[in-house]
């Protein structure tokens, strides 16, 4: 029976196109700033239409080939799509600076803003900036997530000559693209109680106020309603922070009908992996954001993370999600899995999913309480 059904938000419950606006942004500032690498900072503003948010989107992930790409290699995300497309650009970019100033980059033990901004007056004015490379280049790795952040060393290496330690995961630059993503997708209003500090970049107004549910709200409830009737308790496994879950969940209606202490966000994880960094990186596809979710929030981090998978009573869970990454994360626990086509790639994704084995496939969220009836029926 079903006992605990956890949803995933972007792609399932809202639309993930303005998570992925602020990725594009994020990059597109990385690069284009003053307050970083300053290449063509004529065109840099801190609030660009919608028109030109598609034109730096498109440019950014070459057209959705990048995004794409990583959300079939199980990344989910945001931050990491942020700091791996950047790193990628920043590596291309260290070919056109002298070997002196590149070697002394490369010689730093970590990479942070002033290094960025230091290193802008030494770029071509007319350096190019090739988008569709990184694909290509990735393409050669046959990892998931965890490789494909480890496989940017090896990159380095290929194009620049050497290795380097500077483009791990937990070093400076991943934060840097975390706060860049988060001060576009809060705004102003919002980005203090998030980062804790005020934005470095200010000025933006944040896409927060502006999600797309992907059903009537009306049905989003209905739909939650009925799951809560039948005694099954609901939680949340995202990888967003915890701000960016809660508003959204409220202005639908929705929060009042999920567990809080089975609520686990990207803060979470982030919090896990600040304790135990010998797991890092824990956002899916590993199973730790649905793990927790699973055991619930009070019980203790290290717990969860040695947990002895398959779980034996996974088959009274039932994760939603939209991507690969959270297959992978269900199939791991052990949990049943219902895949939604409502993501990136829409109904392009269900041949992924059936290559992977996903329990089921739905055309969206809405026909979940049908899946759910089912497997209560077999197991009956």
């Amino acid at each position: 029976m079903i006992q605990t059904v956890l949803f995933d938000i972007d792609g399932v419950l809202l639309s993930e196109e303005r998570c992925f606006d602020a990725s594009a942004l994020s990059v597109w500032e990385l690069l284009q700033s003053p307050n970083y690498l300053n290449i063509r900072s004529e065109h840099f503003t801190v609030t660009p239409n919608d028109a030109f948010i598609r034109t730096k989107r498109q440019e950014v992930f070459a057209g959705e080939r990048v995004l794409s790409f990583m959300k079939s290699r199980g990344m989910n995300s945001n931050w990491d799509m942020v700091y791996l497309t950047f790193s990628y650009q920043l590596i291309s970019l260290l070919q056109y600076v002298s070997a002196p100033v590149r070697e002394a980059f490369l010689s730093r033990t970590d990479i942070d803003r002033q290094a960025l901004k230091a290193l802008a007056p030494h770029l071509p004015k007319d350096v190019p900036l090739n988008f569709e490379l990184f694909v290509t280049d990735f393409e050669k790795s046959p990892g998931t997530k965890q490789d494909l952040l480890l496989y940017i060393d090896t990159i380095c290496e290929e194009k620049l000559g050497r290795t380097s330690k500077l483009f791990s995961r937990s070093g400076t630059l991943w934060k840097i693209g975390q706060e860049t993503y988060q001060e576009w997708y809060l705004g102003d209003a919002f980005i203090e109680t998030s980062i804790g500090k005020k934005a470095y970049q200010a000025g933006k107004h944040g896409f927060l106020q502006e999600e797309i549910p992907l059903a009537a709200t009306e049905e989003l409830q209905q739909l939650f309603k009925k799951i809560r009737d039948q005694g099954i308790v609901i939680g949340i496994g995202t990888g967003r922070p915890a701000i960016e879950s809660h508003e959204p969940l409220k202005a639908l209606g929705l929060l009042d009908y999920i567990d809080p202490d089975r609520m686990v966000t990207a803060t979470d994880v982030i919090e896990a992996e600040r304790q135990f960094p010998e797991y890092l990186p824990l956002g899916k596809p590993h199973p730790y954001t649905y793990l927790h979710g699973f055991f619930k929030k009070q019980t203790a981090t290290e717990r969860v993370l040695k947990a002895s998978l398959p779980l034996a009573k996974a088959d009274s869970l039932l994760i939603i999600g939209d991507s690969l990454a959270d297959c992978l994360a269900a199939q791991e626990i052990g949990a049943h899995f219902a895949a939604v086509l409502t993501g990136l790639t829409g109904e392009a994704a269900r041949e992924e999913f059936e290559a992977h084995h996903a329990e089921v496939i739905l055309s969206n969220v809405l026909e979940v309480e049908r899946f759910i009836t089912t497997l209560n029926t077999i197991a009956n």
